[in-house]
């Protein structure tokens, strides 16, 4: 037991260890490792906006340029600005309006009203007239397809849409496809962002 107080001596402080040499830092792999590649791209870009999954390096005789090959495939295109304020190609409504019209018939020949079935028909028809559209490559065009469905009861029924937009290059088209039993109807909003 230790004495405390005026006069005592201050314990001896304990015999500590030696200390312990610093662990020594991995090695970091070689960029030409197939495993080590995204690792290394991870580490690299870890500051920056780029998520990196997973990029298949270039594993071929011209290691030369296999930094410009990587580089190439993690850069993102950015294009400087155009200033173009009007479309390279302006919207030509009566051409789409004619393939979304041929879409309709080929689409909903023999179908009969059924809700269930045209929720996914629905579907299917935008994406195949959203595909059909940009085949006509109207760049800088936005496109918002609305398709309806519309049983025949005797009804009456008026659609209205409001849209801001530039009269002079946005622009919308209409394709109707009726039967016994339904109408269907197609509304393609073509939108160009500058």
């Amino acid at each position: 037991m230790e004495k405390r107080g005026r006069g005592a001596k201050p314990a001896a402080p304990a015999a500590t260890p030696p200390a312990q040499a610093a662990p020594k830092k991995e090695r970091r792999p070689s960029m030409f490792e197939k495993e080590a590649y995204a690792q290394i791209l991870r580490e690299r870009l870890r500051e920056s906006f780029h998520d990196v999954q997973y990029v298949e390096p270039p594993f071929d005789d011209s290691i030369a340029d296999i930094g410009k090959e990587w580089k190439s495939a993690l850069a993102k295109l950015k294009f400087a600005n155009s200033y173009r304020m009007e479309p390279l190609k302006k919207f030509q409504a009566h051409s789409v309006e004619i393939k979304v019209q041929q879409i309709l018939k080929e689409s909903l020949k023999d179908v009969k009203y059924d809700d269930k079935v045209f929720s996914h028909l629905s579907l299917e028809l935008a994406d195949r007239i959203l595909s059909a559209v940009k085949e006509f490559g109207y760049h800088r065009y936005k496109f918002i397809i609305k398709i309806l469905f519309i049983q025949k009861t005797g009804q009456a029924i008026n659609i209205a849409s409001r849209w801001i937009w530039d009269v002079a290059w946005d622009s919308w088209v209409e394709a109707k496809h009726e039967t016994e039993s339904y109408v269907a109807l197609a509304l393609v909003f073509a939108l160009y962002c500058e």
